[in-house]
């Protein structure tokens, strides 16, 4: 399990590498080497792999707190650097628990792990027994006239419903409306009792086999009851796309139809299934206690040093869990040491630089991002700061600096000006700037981003990016398989210290242009998320020119 004289010959080989080339940038202030110095303290098998409410990220949590100290940067949290966090913790005891396919009054039971498993982002109930309806994408999307719920009866019923959007609802939207809150609150609406989820096999990040490995891990939700956007939801089923056709046997589809259109965002039918669902579920239940770590780096102007420019980063990963390759130990290298290590060595450059800042700039470190966001949802909810006094969030996850930096993806890059910003920052430094190229990963809504943007506060979040086809792209692919979410996502692999270094100056210098621009970002006028700000400020706030 110790993984550090491998990672030792990696890092001397990409120093090597460094030696010998030139930065792209005219003006680089970083080269990667300090980034990956805290990736090193941050990914340590020590750290445990830094689950939510661990020793292991509690020791994270002070060595970040550490760093900031050290740098000079001020406490903004609400016991000094920390504001805690409470949180419930609900774990499947699958002994007693099962889940069975009925047709017919015949009962096929389901093998958990091979045919599914339950997902306990809900309060599942002891015992659902209820007829199933097939309903699409399970979106309903005012702002398009489309609503795969119209015309349905579905008080009682557990929705079959295949991740994913049609090819004409723009990325940004289609994300949007599949968010938990947006999801769960039109599910309340129509009456229903549960949800069985099959993954688009054409955009599953991870396969079953490693999906279904995770499956018992506890699920985490905020104390707050107030923030718990899954109430009133009775079962949450993942449902192996393998073996989904149990689901639509006699129903005149099969799902081969259904996963073919779904690949190519194609409408989808939608029928009552001749089945129902049976399932009985035992939770273990027990409270947790995390905290966000938030820092401030003062502005110079009288004027604007009470607005803050916002840089964002999960602390959390997946700790120790079951064992793949005979490694049990999650140490989230890329995911998300790389975005923490990011925002701590802006930090120390600022700092260290000097560098003149009208508007201040709040470092947010946050907990429980693989939970649901929770840690970010807290935080946008109880800011530490003034909710408009945050002018701009820029969110930094899993950036993958595992090739060249010849691309920047940028997440949100057409919804507020903050997309211009970053176009002219990367292009000054010799980088294209393209929209997000996989809309159907959802990505724009998976990130701590979305809780800022639900607060009306412009977001983008960037990844070293690639273009669809190319050998980079295949790279991609290969880390989300092999990588993500999996023991292997730890400092042996492989990475792009230049490109490392080159994605740090891009993230600084919208930071500082953001920080000394006299002009708070907007929301572009045709952007969706405008509704946000009308919804926390009021219906004059768009005509007064809040944002």
């Amino acid at each position: 399990m110790l993984k550090g004289s491998a990672a030792l010959l990696l890092l001397s080989i990409a120093f090597a590498a460094y030696s010998s080339s030139t930065p792209g940038a005219t003006n680089p202030n970083f080269d990667g080497k300090s980034w990956w110095e805290y990736v090193k303290v941050l990914a340590a098998d020590n750290m445990e792999g830094r689950e939510t409410g661990s020793e292991g990220l509690r020791r994270a949590s002070a060595y970040i707190v550490e760093q900031l100290k050290k740098d000079g940067l001020q406490p903004a949290g609400v016991n000094g650097f920390y504001q805690p966090v409470k949180l419930i913790s609900r774990q499947i005891d699958e002994s007693a628990s099962s889940l069975a396919v009925v047709r017919n009054d015949s009962k096929e039971p389901l093998t958990l792990g091979e045919d599914a498993f339950f997902s306990t982002r809900v309060q599942l109930a002891p015992e659902v027994n209820a007829p199933m309806v097939f309903v699409g994408y399970g979106l309903s999307i005012p702002e398009k006239s489309y609503d795969d719920y119209a015309g349905l009866d579905l008080k009682g019923k557990v929705v079959v419903m295949i991740s994913g959007s049609p090819a004409d609802i723009p990325s940004a939207l289609a994300s949007h409306y599949q968010s938990t809150a947006e999801r769960y609150k039109t599910l309340r609406e129509a009456g229903v009792v549960g949800i069985v989820a099959i993954p688009n096999p054409a955009s599953m990040d991870i396969p079953w086999g490693r999906m279904t490995l995770a499956r018992t891990r506890p699920s985490m939700t905020l104390a707050d009851p107030e923030l718990d956007e899954t109430r009133g939801m009775s079962l949450v089923v993942v449902f192996n796309p393998v073996q989904a056709e149990k689901l639509f046997r006699d129903s005149g589809h099969s799902f081969a139809e259904l996963a073919a259109l779904a690949k190519d965002r194609k409408p989808l039918p939608r029928f009552a299934l001749t089945a129902g669902i049976q399932a009985r579920a035992k939770i273990i239940r027990k409270d947790v206690e995390s905290a966000n770590v938030v820092a401030k780096l003062p502005g110079g102007d009288p004027k604007l040093k009470d607005e803050y420019v916002v840089l964002s980063s999960h602390m959390d990963h997946l700790g120790i869990g079951e064992p793949i390759n005979g490694d049990r130990l999650y140490n989230g290298a890329m995911d998300n040491a790389s975005g923490c290590a990011l925002n701590l060595d802006i930090a120390n450059a600022l700092q260290r630089t000097h560098a003149k800042l009208s508007r201040s700039v709040l470092f947010v470190f946050v907990t429980a991002e693989e939970k649901g966001l929770l840690g970010s949802k807290y935080f946008a909810s109880n800011p530490t700061v003034p909710t408009d006094s945050m002018v701009a969030d820029i969110n930094t996850d899993m950036f993958l600096p595992i090739f060249p930096l010849k691309i920047l993806t940028v997440y949100g890059l057409a919804e507020s000006n903050l997309g211009d910003t970053v176009q002219q920052v990367a292009q000054s430094d010799g980088v294209e700037v393209q929209p997000d190229p996989e809309p159907l990963r959802n990505i724009f809504i998976r990130s701590d981003q979305y809780s800022f943007i639900r607060q009306g506060i412009p977001s983008i979040a960037m990844k070293v990016g690639f273009t669809s086809g190319s050998p980079d792209a295949e790279m991609a692919k290969k880390w989300l398989t092999e990588r993500y979410h999996a023991p292997s996502d730890d400092l042996n692999q492989p990475v792009d210290l230049i490109a490392a270094g080159k994605f740090e100056d891009i993230v600084q210098g919208l930071t500082v242009r953001v920080a000394n621009d006299p002009h708070r970002p907007e929301w572009k006028g045709d952007s969706f998320f405008r509704r946000f700000v009308r919804d926390k400020l009021g219906k004059n706030a768009g005509a007064a020119g809040l944002r």
